[in-house]
């Protein structure tokens, strides 16, 4: 493989830069309808990002326009790039996938563009695709290696029992995971995610992605769950999922997690159930580096939904450093100010501002798009180097990346 793109290519590539902008959402619905005919491809992907009203083809469509903009400045794209490693290897995605991408996507080209897709502008495509798959294909080989070789590490999807639920909220459950082969597990790094393939009657197989929300122990994991409105997945977790029911589960995932050694002081911020990786990291830091000063701030509705609340203030109790403040959308008249939350309304950039290191701290961030378009949007505002803004999200990035 070249390890540059010709100079013709670069410039093929960014002259169909505004044919994506117009076309591009056309363009990826159709590849995924091309892919999707074959079922073995279909059941990689998460469907419930798929469809009209799904984000993911919006996300794609952003991803390749970003892609050709910046076709001579790829490093630009490299935390793309690795993000989407960590996906495919969530998804289990191998080599042999891509030429299957490949086709439905030069496919979905011609289809849309018609006479303007010359042979010179596909072939630069398919250059440029190759390209970049070649580097995700190199990246995700060296994650799946060392999953592999990692003590308690597997491939593709090993056998999980369900040891334990808890109800932690009116819409959260946890659920403890124990091998079935009752061997260890590899030890995850605080934020990352499970991703699991369900088997669930009337319906193709169901790919679905949860933090995991424990410190790691080398012996099991724990994912908390809310139960989504007509959630396929979540509904048959809280449904179905009972002690001793067995689930296909990949190694663990993804680029958003808390530093091996954490350097500086730590604010974790979350909105609704994505308080999951934050209390990974808040008992990873209790446990291993409780000197490390830490402001934990969760907001949800109100009582009802705030899950975790008494474990979360034992372990800021232990610890000389820890903070929390909880905040409650519209408390009810039995949720106590004082005892079951602190303040009422929703977290903003006044209340950061006033109340967090905004000039040395690391934010870790996770819950809904609207949640982390307004917070990253300020902290970036507010002065915060980009280095030091982690978050993660619900489903593909699309319109969260403008903030």
């Amino acid at each position: 493989m070249s390890q540059t793109l010709s100079g013709e290519t670069i410039a093929l590539v960014k002259a169909t830069v505004p044919a994506l902008e117009a076309h591009g959402l056309d363009i990826v619905r159709e590849m995924y309808a091309r892919m999707f005919q074959n079922e073995e491809i279909r059941d990689l992907f998460n469907q419930s990002h798929h469809g009209d009203s799904g984000s993911q083809p919006r996300a794609l469509t952003a991803a390749i326009l970003a892609y050709a903009s910046n076709i001579d400045n790829l490093g630009a794209l490299a935390p793309a790039v690795e993000r989407i490693a960590q996906k495919h290897v969530g998804l289990q995605i191998l080599p042999e996938h891509y030429p299957h991408v490949a086709d439905a996507l030069l496919g979905a080209i011609k289809a849309v563009l018609g006479d303007a897709a010359t042979d010179a502008i596909l072939a630069a495509w398919g250059e440029a695709y190759w390209f970049l798959a070649h580097i995700l294909i190199a990246r995700e080989g060296h994650i799946y290696h060392d999953l592999a070789t990692a003590e308690g590490g597997w491939t593709g999807w090993r056998d999980f029992a369900v040891e334990e639920v808890r109800r932690e909220s009116g819409i959260i459950a946890s659920f403890i995971l124990r091998p079935v082969d009752g061997g260890p597990v590899v030890r995850h790094k605080p934020g990352q995610y499970l991703t699991f393939w369900f088997e669930i009657p009337g319906h193709p197989p169901v790919k679905r992605n949860y933090s995991i929300s424990d410190a790691p122990n080398g012996s099991t994991y724990r994912i908390s769950v809310k139960r989504e409105p007509l959630g396929l997945a979540s509904g048959w977790l809280h449904d179905s999922a009972k002690p001793g029911t067995v689930l296909k589960v990949a190694p663990p995932a993804g680029e958003f997690f808390l530093a091996a050694r954490p350097e500086r002081p730590v604010v974790l911020l979350s909105g609704g159930v994505g308080l999951t990786p934050m209390v990974a990291m808040l008992e990873t830091i209790a446990q291993d580096h409780p000197q490390v000063p830490v402001h934990f701030a969760h907001g949800t509705l109100d009582g009802s939904t705030h899950a975790m609340g008494a474990h979360v203030r034992s372990l800021i109790a232990g610890l000389d450093q820890g903070r929390a403040t909880i905040f409650y959308q519209s408390p009810r008249s039995e949720d106590v100010a004082g005892r079951d939350y602190d303040v009422a309304g929703l977290i903003d950039e006044d209340w950061l501002a006033a109340n967090t290191p905004t000039g040395e701290a690391d934010y870790f961030l996770c819950g809904p798009r609207p949640f982390l378009r307004v917070l990253v949007a300020a902290l970036s505002l507010g002065g915060v180097a980009s280095d030091r803004i982690h978050y993660e999200f619900f489903g593909p990035a699309d319109d969260l990346l403008a903030a």
